[in-house]
């Protein structure tokens, strides 16, 4: 029997949807986290899908909202939850992946701290009440606002089979050619995190510029969809994969000074050790610092906007994976 699927204030019987939010105590204020969860008439796998993880990354909020009102509990098999936006301060006053509250990016604290700063608290809410008793779990992310993309999916080898299997599988559900894996499960991202506590999960990357795209929308949620049928929670017939290509990454690119930047690059270029991938010019001498490529891959997604500092990231680079690597 479906049991009574609860989220701190919300709660949804067998066989029905609850939305609505649920507070986050984050210290210094509180929070409220838009839920919407589906509690099928049947038994099943409880399958969390967040969106919202960073702002100014448009088109897994858009696909994750469209989802959540098309989910009919009669035709679910398990239960899932959906949260759209998982972290509103970010989402709703920043518009980047920084919080404005303490200037942390969520995806790199992952599971978090309960008695740490308002984002590493929340990070920790969300594994507490969302993340840990789920069976799979899909994050939802876009190319931001100042950010080039070409779509594709990433998950973490653990080195467990079983669960490398099932998280594989998960990733060659969603309709995207191309699947990043990374060759172990540390650091603070989300599908990290997560996978380390031997839940199967995948991060999706959807659209870029933040754009908001309703057609790339529903290709998501058509998307999201096979992957809710491969887990066996919709009663539809899962498409073949076609994720035909594997990579590794291979290298990220970081400003090494401040200036503006002017790429020579758009992602899903191919590009070579050594190449010139753009120059950061110093607006107040006319100094160019010229970029080159560390690795040999293709470009996956890479800064555009103009003004950088420091240690922003200009460009990711993955490489095709190798035969025998577990990358499915």
């Amino acid at each position: 029997m479906t049991s009574t699927l609860d989220v701190g204030v919300l709660r949804a019987e067998p066989g029905t949807k609850t939305r609505g939010t649920v507070p986050a105590d984050l210290g210094t204020l509180t929070v409220d986290i838009p839920l919407t969860l589906v509690n099928g008439a049947h038994p099943g796998p409880r399958v969390l899908i967040t969106a919202g993880v960073h702002g100014g990354e448009f088109t897994g909020v858009d696909a994750a909202t469209r989802l959540a009102a098309l989910l009919e509990p009669g035709e679910v098999h398990g239960q899932v939850i959906v949260c759209p936006v998982a972290n509103p301060p970010a989402v709703y006053q920043g518009r980047l992946g920084v919080s404005p509250l303490d200037g942390v990016n969520i995806n790199r604290v992952f599971p978090g701290d309960p008695d740490g700063s308002p984002t590493e608290r929340l990070a920790a809410w969300l594994f507490t009440n969302l993340v840990d008793d789920a069976d799979a779990y899909v994050d939802l992310h876009s190319g931001g606002i100042d950010e080039v993309l070409t779509d594709f999916v990433g998950y973490r080898l653990t080195g467990d089979p079983e669960l490398d299997v099932q998280t594989a599988d998960m990733a060659g559900a969603l309709g995207i050619e191309d699947v990043i894996f990374g060759m172990n499960a540390e650091g603070g991202n989300s599908h990290a995190a997560a996978a380390r506590q031997g839940v199967p999960a995948i991060l999706v990357e959807t659209g870029q510029l933040g754009e908001r795209d309703a057609a790339t929308a529903r290709r998501l949620v058509e998307g999201l969809r096979g992957v809710l049928g491969r887990l066996g929670v919709l009663d539809i017939k899962p498409k073949d994969d076609t994720a035909v290509r594997a990579w590794v990454w291979a290298a990220g690119v970081t400003a090494e000074a401040t200036g503006l930047w002017y790429p020579a690059f758009t992602a899903g270029d191919d590009v070579t050790e050594g190449q010139v991938l753009g120059h950061v010019i110093d607006p107040a001498d006319g100094r160019e610092h010229k970029v080159l490529s560390p690795a040999t891959g293709r470009i996956f997604y890479g800064m555009h906007g103009l003004t950088v500092a420091p240690g922003a990231e200009l460009a990711a680079i993955a490489a095709p994976a190798p035969q025998d690597s577990g990358g499915h």
